[in-house]
């Protein structure tokens, strides 16, 4: 049931696939799953002073290569950030497009409980694109009003130190708190303690094709 080929991760911005479910696509990987990450916006109008406009672009570049994502399977659209939701359906054809292309058997997104609007977009127009296919929704504790902990992934000390480094290209966003190495660990330590194991990371079933 868990013997993934082709996994697809949505990541609204640059970082929030790392950052929801980085240690799962390091294990995925270490697996042998093919892992694709597309991410819709580079958010450009939020880049820190002192930092070229394009430096998420680049950033998304190592981190996704740092966890072992091939360069090809790595997709960067340039939607302007916190305004998704204007073009949903460009977002969708982009998502059936993919679809058409790659046969996924799992599809990692955010929560559609998020409460960023560029976030619940994703996550909408994701479960419409996949209706057919395995959904589990990532944890931004920040960002989700609720979030059911219904599934868990148990992951090893390497697993997460790898997330770690993948974050740590993401140097124009590490003044964000959740970007620190002891945030992290911390999260990933909580929720291996509800399941009896080291480190773990939760999702939200929202498909699963048995």
């Amino acid at each position: 049931m868990s013997n993934y080929k082709n996994v697809l991760v949505l990541a609204p911005h640059t970082d929030d696939g790392e950052l929801g479910c980085g240690g799962y696509i390091s294990r995925l990987l270490e697996e042998g799953a093919e892992v694709y990450y597309a991410a819709f916006s580079t958010a450009k109008e939020s880049v820190p002073v002192g930092y070229d406009s394009n430096i998420l672009k680049t950033e998304v570049r190592a981190a996704t290569s740092v966890l072992g994502i091939d360069a090809k399977n790595l997709f960067v659209y340039d939607f302007q950030v916190r305004k998704l939701n204007y073009v949903r359906q460009e977002i969708l054809e982009e998502l059936i497009s993919l679809r058409k292309k790659i046969n996924f058997d799992l599809v990692l997104m955010p929560s559609l409980n998020d409460l960023h609007q560029d976030h619940k977009t994703v996550a909408e127009e994701g479960l419409r694109a996949f209706k057919q296919t395995n959904i589990l929704c990532y944890e931004l504790i920040w960002n989700n009003l609720s979030f059911n902990t219904q599934c868990f992934v148990k992951l090893q000390q390497q697993h997460i130190e790898q997330k770690v480094r993948a974050l740590q290209e993401y140097k124009s966003q590490s003044a964000r708190d959740y970007m620190s190495k002891e945030f992290i660990f911390a999260l990933a330590k909580t929720r291996g303690v509800q399941i009896g194991c080291d480190y773990a990371e939760a999702y939200e079933v929202v498909r699963k094709v048995v």
